[in-house]
């Protein structure tokens, strides 16, 4: 299990002085992106993301909260996204855009909101190289993990080994060392972004989490 580390809650003043203690010690970065339209907030755009990879050589995992994410693939495969995960509710046509990401070379994903049943993505599960799990409503960092999703969870997994399927399962949304037991069994990838960023020591935090087995 590996840990993308969340900089939704960094310091942007004082950005790289603030991650660079831990930044590298992190599996992947995760990048959430939010246009105000999609979700009720406004995160940042390519420019900073574009900038963070000047700071690390981490896989980044561009998660996009937008209305119509198609439009915006291109920016975010030139800000060096390793993975671009976008939501399965938002307007854009679900396979246009996934192959519109792979065009690029670059890794596809999609994700669900806590309302999201997999039932509604399970069509799209053959072509994905990552299913992104919201166990918190997308907006807003700091939210309590829902615990809802712990059975999408593990039902992709179930799929997963049924079909022979090769997408990673992540989760983002309240994870710390206690919510990280919950899904441990069931993931690939868990997000967290306060619980290591808000920390007194970040980097401690973030090496509980990747201690967990």
């Amino acid at each position: 299990m590996k840990v993308s580390l969340s900089i939704l809650n960094a310091n942007f003043l004082k950005l790289e002085e603030s991650l660079k203690d831990y930044i590298d010690s992190c599996d992947y970065i995760h990048m959430d992106i939010m246009d105000g339209v999609f979700v009720p907030n406004i995160s940042f755009g390519p420019d900073i993301v574009k900038e963070v990879s000047k700071i690390t050589n981490r896989d980044f995992d561009t998660h996009l909260m937008i209305e119509n994410p198609k439009d915006y693939i291109e920016a975010f495969v030139k800000a060096n996204s390793k993975y671009i995960t976008f939501h399965v509710e938002a307007k854009s046509d679900v396979m246009e855009t996934i192959n519109l990401i792979h065009s690029y070379n670059v890794k596809a994903g999609i994700s669900i909101k806590p309302n999201t049943s997999v039932d509604d993505i399970k069509k799209y599960l053959p072509y994905v190289d990552m299913v992104l799990v919201m166990s918190v409503e997308p907006g807003f960092g700091g939210q309590s993990f829902m615990p809802n999703s712990i059975e999408k969870c593990k039902k992709l997994k179930e799929l997963r080994e049924e079909f022979n399927y090769n997408y990673l399962i992540n989760i983002d949304g309240g994870i710390n060392d206690k919510t990280i037991s919950f899904v441990k069994d069931y993931v690939d990838i868990v997000v967290s972004g306060s619980y290591i960023c808000k920390a007194k020591c970040p980097k401690d935090n973030l090496k509980l989490l990747q201690d967990i087995k």
